[in-house]
């Protein structure tokens, strides 16, 4: 009886070793299958400095992030405006790279004013999705992906009460001490603008309140005490007209008191006309703004100036050019501006200014930001002389015929180029290579 029972006890046995041992091997193709189709995925190179890419790679699974923009198969660059209301505009360009290339793509997505940075974020990741779908089907992991709509529900068309009109108020405060030193902020402003296609119009209020108390001993009896007020407020009012795709024109006034520059009241009322080279709808991607502007400034000062003046009427003239650009190797932006008061075109002032970011090669960065001012238009100076107080506490103007400021860095990064993993442990603290970074 157990000779015959024999064979199909051994054939049990050797099935359920069989399936046994099948299990990790089965385990081990199907991860060897995912992996496979991880490594065929969309390599995507995300180019935006202010978004929540961590948030991206989190939600955007279905594709690989590499660090250099020229190994994606799609580099995507995300540009911003701020819109009428307050809000921004997001521009995000695709970019078709390698097998894709010349496939490209635009799309937008407008965020409210109010909306938070969850909901921004998970805007733009809706739109993100959208674009990369285009591309994504045409790789292996299309057969993981499926379509569906949502019908929109029928409503009626919104109606704007405030007929594009925009307000805010602001309100800031800064307090900072020591045992013998105290200083105080305050500042506030409105706002309110109105924008539509054709027309543009903004006003502003904003006005500054600095307090600086110093006390010190200069021996063993004497006791200095030294407080420094400085005051200051400004009205900023314009409205432009487009006139076509390049051009525009506009009329701008500035109010403004200032103790720091010795004016007591100052209206400056200009016209002004403003050529952009490229269209205005590509401006999220390149300008080259020309502004010329005229007009007339009646200004009253606190003292007397090193001109004998208690007031006057001056009529000044500026011309400006802007050139902005974002493209894939990086941004740059230069303005070139110049002004001239005309009844004496020597009292002039130009300046210069500039900033860059470019991507030299594979994980090499250039910064540059840097400006430079020529003054000779200082009609305000004071006649009386400055004390040292004044001097180092700048409380008043300084005669100078030029300033400058710059800034110059590089970074390099290096180590493996994808990096989908995300790890909040300690904030952002490791991971993803190493960057050098230098800048004087």
């Amino acid at each position: 009886m157990c000779a015959q029972n024999l064979p199909s006890r051994l054939l049990r046995h050797l099935a359920f070793l069989l399936t046994l041992f099948s299990i990790p091997l089965f385990a081990q193709v199907q991860v060897d299958t995912v992996d496979t189709l991880q490594k065929s995925a969309l390599k995507v190179f995300i180019d935006c400095s202010l978004c929540d890419q961590d948030f991206f790679r989190t939600e955007l699974t279905f594709v690989n992030y590499v660090r250099d923009r020229k190994q994606a198969h799609v580099h995507i660059m995300i540009t911003q405006m701020y819109t009428g209301s307050g809000g921004t505009e997001y521009t995000m360009t695709f970019i078709g790279q390698l097998e894709f290339d010349g496939v490209n793509d635009t799309l937008k997505y407008n965020a409210n004013k109010t909306d938070t940075q969850d909901m921004t974020r998970k805007g733009m990741l809706k739109v993100l999705k959208t674009g990369l779908f285009r591309y994504v089907i045409h790789t292996p992991l299309a057969d993981f992906f499926s379509v569906a709509y949502n019908k929109p529900s029928s409503s009626a068309k919104a109606v704007d009460k405030w007929h594009y009109w925009v307000f805010s108020f602001n309100f800031n405060s800064w307090l900072n001490g020591e045992s013998q030193y105290k200083y105080t902020s305050l500042n506030g402003g409105f706002t309110a603008g109105r924008v539509t296609e054709d027309w543009k119009l903004r006003v502003s209020l904003k006005s500054y309140y600095n307090d600086n108390n110093y006390e010190f001993q200069t021996d063993d009896t004497t006791t200095v005490v030294s407080r420094s007020i400085s005051r200051s407020y400004n009205f900023n009012g314009f409205i432009a007209m487009s006139v076509s795709d390049h051009w525009s024109a506009g009329l701008f006034t500035y109010l403004c008191s200032s103790t720091y520059s010795n004016t007591d009241v100052a209206l400056t009322v200009q016209p002004g006309i403003e050529y952009d080279v490229f269209p205005y709808s590509e401006s999220t991607r390149r300008q080259l703004r020309i502004g010329y502007q005229i007009g007339i400034m009646p200004i009253k000062y606190i003292d007397t100036t090193i001109y004998f003046k208690k007031s006057e009427m001056l009529f000044t003239h500026s011309l400006s050019a802007t050139l902005s650009m974002q493209q894939p190797w990086g941004s740059t932006s230069v303005t070139l501006s110049g002004s001239q008061y005309l009844h004496d075109l020597s009292k002039n002032n130009f300046s210069i200014s500039a900033n860059s970011s470019i991507r030299i090669f594979e994980g090499l960065s250039l910064t540059i930001y840097g400006g430079y001012n020529a003054v000779h238009d200082q009609l305000a100076l004071a006649k009386s002389s400055l004390t040292p107080e004044e001097v180092y506490q700048q409380r008043r103007e300084l005669e100078k015929t030029y300033s400058y400021w710059g800034s110059f860095g590089i970074s390099y990064t290096f180590g493996s180029i994808f990096n989908n993993i995300v790890n909040a442990r300690f904030g952002n603290q490791g991971g993803g290579g190493t960057t050098i970074i230098t800048s004087d």
